[in-house]
């Protein structure tokens, strides 16, 4: 487990772009948080650095569900009333696609999966976002440290 502290929103775009680079393909991120946790900007610039375009429009999957990318989906599952929705989302069609997925709590069994979970939520009194990255599904976090070294506020 890593946990990692991005005092503003610069830092949380800098973890993003740190993250795009430690992705492989296939994994899936869960990110999960309250509403206004950093979800959906966390997700933005994994997405904007894996693509290699910092200005790219990255709609929030609110009311769309889902937003495909070359090698990238990003879903939001908070308005799924049951996991078995998964499936006509089209999420998994190619194992080689890395999943963004917000909500996963609708869909606890996405915790088996190989990659990462990402917990949001604020700094102490309010100030930065802290978020818990923890390995999923046979993911090891062993060489993730030095990309995420200037964030890390504890690893274990």
């Amino acid at each position: 487990m890593l946990a990692l502290f991005a005092p503003d929103e610069k830092a949380t775009d800098a973890i993003g772009a740190a993250l795009a680079g430690l992705l492989e393909p296939g994994d899936t991120v869960l990110l999960e948080g309250d509403l206004g946790a950093g979800k959906t900007a966390l997700a933005r610039a994994i997405i904007r650095a894996r693509l290699g375009d910092p200005a790219m429009a990255v709609p929030s999957p609110t009311f769309a569900l889902v937003q495909p990318y070359p090698g990238i989906v990003h879903a939001d599952l908070y308005r799924l009333s049951h996991a078995d929705e998964l499936e006509e989302l089209g999420i998994f069609e190619n194992d080689r696609t890395i999943k963004l997925i917000e909500w996963p709590e609708r869909a606890p069994e996405l915790e088996t999966l190989p990659g990462i979970m990402v917990r949001l939520a604020p700094g102490e009194n309010g100030a930065g976002r802290v978020m818990t990255i923890t390995p999923m599904g046979g993911r090891a976090l062993t060489t993730w440290g030095t990309g995420l070294a200037q964030w890390i506020r504890d690893e274990t």
